[in-house]
């Protein structure tokens, strides 16, 4: 049995079955026989039911956004704008992916060479619950349009979501098996899917999460032969160069570190400032500091306690926030830490929460060096005039570079990390190829 729980109030939400042994191995043979089919269905039917998909999550954004809010803290405005960008990767996706998955021709000494893109068969996906839907459906999305099924397994902090968005697929059209959701108690997690990336029914495996999750997936599917995209933690820097517009860079931080109650890996968490702005920004930084939602979990925000309290007693400053609100729910007071230094929790740990720490640097070659020093490489975002950003981000190890804009996802664009954040990507054509094979075709 599965309780979920409202982490603005700690209580008791919904109480739901799990999947035994037995139902877990009836539904991935469900989801093999479906993908089976789906594998002989042509692009055009397929790009149908992504397009239905996105319009009945457009008529149902305000139910799911509350049960988003209800089951992971999330502001329900927060929860609105995951839904709908949902909605627009299944837009995104239906238009472009004709192009992404047709033949590509090579010239060669044969007579024709091509390039295809073909389904592989069942992908098992183990995605993280601080956004619900949107990173099942940039998953779902790049694999049913190539011609594969999808098994989940979702955190059991949001298993409502996880159930919603398998009945979402069903009530959009999609054949019986193509899109399953399963149900597995925390403490059997780490067995169980093991057990189904083993399975020769399984083509190939993702997951969102901690580095330990990706460890453990990636190892069970290396002994398996099989295929991973792994997208994992992040420490990114947020470099803010001496010619930088600091106000818009302050404001555009906070959107950043303290969105999602900071619980996203791709936010900014190292704020690198040279510093002859660094009062500056520091004192702008403070002022954009907003109200938030609660963490998802009470040892979720005791983990972020313990880090700040760590790098307070190593030296660093605490400006404001840092602590537990009193009263019901998994509240954290924003916080923001000055004269931070390699070294300190907030710095060499990934945060995933509310905890800002800004590291002041003495010049561009100095930021460079404190921005590398991470075994992460998601995001990095670097804020200054525009070619002076650019060449100073050139030098940082990353995923994605964004000049004088925060990191974010886009369904046309790839999305993904290097290092301990993890490899493969996801969203845009990059993102939907992963999912296939792609074939040499050659006619002598």
């Amino acid at each position: 049995m599965i309780v979920t729980r409202n982490p603005a109030t700690g209580a008791e939400l919904h109480r739901y079955p799990t999947h035994d042994d037995d139902a877990i191995s009836h539904i991935v043979a469900e989801t093999a026989a479906a993908a089976r089919d789906w594998a002989a269905v042509g692009l055009d039917e397929r790009l149908a039911l992504l397009r239905a998909v996105g319009k009945l999550l457009t008529e149902r954004r305000d139910e799911y956004a509350t049960l988003i809010t209800a089951e992971m803290g999330k502001p329900v405005a927060e929860a609105l704008a995951e839904i709908d960008k949902c909605a627009w990767n299944c837009r995104v996706v239906a238009d472009l992916a004709p192009d992404w998955l047709a033949d590509r021709e090579i010239e060669s000494d044969a007579s024709r060479s091509w390039i295809s893109y073909q389904p592989l068969g069942v992908i098992f996906a183990v995605m993280p619950w601080n956004f619900p839907f949107w990173q099942v459906l940039r998953f779902a999305c790049a694999a049913l349009s190539a011609g594969n099924a999808a098994l989940l397994k979702h955190s059991p902090d949001v298993t409502g979501c996880a159930l919603a968005i398998e009945a979402l697929f069903t009530d959009a059209g999609a054949p019986a098996g193509l899109f399953r959701s399963l149900v597995v108690e925390a403490d059997r997690v780490p067995a169980v899917s093991a057990r189904i990336v083993a399975d020769p029914r399984i083509a190939a495996v993702t997951l969102t999460g901690s580095e330990r999750a990706g460890a453990a997936i990636a190892q069970a599917a290396g002994a398996a032969l099989k295929k991973t995209v792994l997208e994992l933690g992040g420490s990114d820097p947020f470099v803010v160069l001496a010619d930088a517009d600091v106000a818009a860079a302050a404001a555009a931080a906070a959107r950043s570190r303290f969105g999602n109650a900071g619980q996203s890996c791709v936010s900014a968490k190292r704020f690198i400032v040279v510093d002859t702005v660094a009062d500056e920004f520091v004192a702008a930084l403070l002022a954009e500091v907003p109200q938030i939602g609660p963490l998802a979990r009470a040892d979720l925000r005791d983990t972020v306690v313990r880090q700040i309290e760590q790098s307070v007693a190593a030296g660093a400053r605490l400006l404001t926030g840092g602590t537990p609100v009193d009263g019901p729910g998994y509240y954290l007071s924003p916080a923001v830490l000055d004269h931070v230094v390699p070294g300190m929790a907030v710095f060499t740990e990934e945060t995933f929460g509310p905890a800002a720490a800004v590291i002041r640097a003495r010049d561009d070659d100095h930021a460079v060096e404190l921005a590398n020093d991470t075994d992460f490489g998601l995001g990095c975002s670097v804020w200054g005039t525009p070619d002076h950003a650019l060449a100073v981000g050139r030098r940082i190890r990353s995923g994605a570079l964004f000049v004088n804009a925060p990191v974010a996802s886009d369904p046309r664009l790839p999305f993904g990390g290097v290092g301990r954040s993890g490899y493969g990507r996801e969203l845009s054509a990059e993102g939907v190829r992963e999912f296939t094979n792609i074939r040499t075709v050659v006619i002598a």
